[in-house]
């Protein structure tokens, strides 16, 4: 993984000394509330609906074991002994004291972290998928794309203050998006040209909240050396014609919906023709020296299904479950990629106490050269499991309360904070995920609804990314009261589409049970193996709504 620098520590000190003064000369009354707004959201500090939440950076979602423990010490030191995983791959603090941010964030420092640009109208912490550079299928690995974007948009004078906040997301594999590329302010996609030279094809306009739209194609080969001076282009255009005067319309998407994309990329080209051929240009041997950081670790020659594995796969039908579903092919034989599900009843999806981390912590020592990943679904991975050491893995899992096996099934809610913390929620998020994971407790009847995601949202920014749930959730406020409305066939992979909605929301009380509705008119109607998307694209949405309205 990417180690810092003298430079980039160095910066990050600075930074952590700046922001010390300037929450000491706010609580000295030296600052007003709207002085210090904007450096406390430069520094990943928002003040909730009870408390301030803090957002920690996570680049990537890819992290040491070391720097793991560190927020297992932040949590219990500073908070209430847990901390929360977010669907940007980044990890909250939910009631920290604002006079004790400034102690975090030198703590963070200590272990090469930080908060900066996890919040406000700047380029937020890039994404891709948690299995980067370990999946078979991959163009190449895209972290040094990631590390190279990170290092290009962090502190750039230009983009501190754009019309709205902005995300970029990089996938690197043909078959498969975990990071919803379609759905972002800009969508890096790895590919190769007919002559295998390496590259890139650039969607723009992507993005969820208040006017959900899958991105479009503008570029559709971009030769790899000119990655960063095309999105300076494309940021370029957003901060020149991007609206300020209305935030509901300042997301680049309504830019490029207002222009058009063929409009919109003209600008950009245009813009382009005076960075092509610049200090912009990034050289091979930058690409080489990023790629030094995500050399593979040192990899055993093993084979595929030793015996230590295939006996208890014989004999322990949890743990067999456990492999079936929250493990994954690797690249190399012999190892097995690992997920650590963060959703069972009782706990708020993506919470993760601080024994917990602690624990991950020491397991990533012990199964996965001392690297963890956090995960655009608010889990966490271990990349790099040996085989013969799956089942003493998920032992120690199980008595973590990390093993439930369930990834890719509906109790692998993805869920925003909502109402219980978050100022801008209409309604509560975590009681309706709860709901749902009791009311579908069985995992054998979950198993038999088979591969489902259900996203949820308190409000119509769509932290939870509900419009792309294949059953999506969003809290709606009706004079004073929570109801949720339920949209369907959402998607975030290939294909990304945003789902259609079922029509007039319901009570909260009512939720497991329309759900269940839902459920069941799909069970009633699938065909061989459908899963319950190729259903309702095939059946469309007037059956679900004639049973669950019924």
């Amino acid at each position: 993984m990417y180690q810092y620098d003298a430079y980039d520590q160095k910066i990050v000190d600075e930074r952590v000394a700046q922001y010390r003064d300037q929450t000491r000369r706010y609580l000295a009354g030296e600052l007003t509330d709207d002085e210090f707004r904007p450096f406390r959201l430069q520094n990943g500090l928002y003040i909730q609906r009870y408390a301030p939440m803090l957002r920690m950076a996570v680049p990537y979602g890819l992290m040491s074991s070391r720097q793991l423990r560190m927020l297992a010490h932040i949590s219990r030191r500073y908070d209430r002994g847990y901390a929360h995983i977010s669907t940007r791959q980044n990890v909250q603090l939910n009631w920290p004291l604002l006079e004790e941010v400034p102690d975090i964030l030198a703590d963070l420092a200590s272990v090469q972290m930080h908060a900066i640009q996890t919040s406000g109208n700047c380029i937020r912490n890039t994404t891709t998928d948690q299995f980067a550079g370990v999946v078979a299928g991959e163009i190449a690995d895209p972290r040094p794309t990631c590390e190279l974007i990170r290092q290009w948009s962090t502190f750039h004078p230009e983009f501190a203050f754009l019309p709205r906040k902005f995300k970029i997301a990089v996938n690197a594999h043909s078959e498969v998006d975990r990071a919803a590329t379609a759905v972002h302010d800009i969508g890096v996609y790895m590919t190769v040209n007919a002559d295998g030279e390496p590259g890139y094809r650039i969607l723009v306009g992507g993005g969820l909240g208040r006017t959900p739209m899958v991105g479009a194609i503008i570029r559709d080969f971009l030769p790899q050396r000119e990655l960063i001076a095309y999105l300076e282009a494309i940021l370029r255009v957003y901060n020149l014609y991007g609206r300020r005067d209305n935030k509901y319309k300042a997301r680049i998407k309504i830019l490029v919906k207002a222009l058009t994309p063929a409009v919109f990329a003209e600008k950009v080209e245009a813009e382009f023709a005076h960075l092509q051929h610049g200090e912009l240009i990034v050289p091979a041997e930058e690409f080489a020296r990023l790629a030094g950081f995500f050399t593979e670790p040192a990899y055993e020659a093993l084979t595929d299904n030793p015996a230590a594995l295939a006996t208890p796969l014989q004999d322990n039908k949890a743990f067999a479950l456990w492999y079936q579903h929250n493990t994954f092919a690797h690249k190399k034989p012999g190892y097995r990629i690992v997920t650590l599900s963060l959703k069972r009843p009782g706990v708020a999806p993506g919470d993760i106490t601080a024994a917990q981390m602690e624990t991950v912590a020491d397991l990533a020592d012990a199964f996965s050269f001392g690297e963890l990943r956090t995960t655009h679904e608010q889990n966490i991975v271990l990349a790099d499991v040996r085989q013969d050491q799956l089942l003493p893995l998920w032992e120690k899992l199980r008595d973590a309360g990390l093993a439930t096996a369930n990834i890719g099934f509906l109790t692998n809610i993805i869920c925003c904070p909502g109402g219980d913390f978050c100022s801008l929620a209409n309604a509560k998020s975590i009681p309706i995920a709860e709901q749902i994971q009791r009311r579908f407790a069985d995992l054998d009847q979950v198993y038999d609804i088979g591969l489902l995601d259900i996203n949820i949202s308190g409000c119509m920014n769509a932290c939870g990314h509900h419009h792309v749930g294949h059953i999506g959730i969003l809290g709606v406020d009706k004079k004073g009261e929570e109801y949720y409305q339920v949209t369907l066939g959402g998607s975030s992979d290939h294909g990304a589409a945003i789902g259609d909605i079922l029509g007039p929301s319901f009570f909260a009380e009512d939720m497991g049970d329309v759900i269940e509705e839902i459920l069941n008119t799909y069970l009633d109607n699938r065909q061989g193996g459908e899963r319950f998307l190729d259903t309702y694209r095939r059946i469309g949405i007037e059956k679900f709504k004639e049973r669950v309205y019924a």
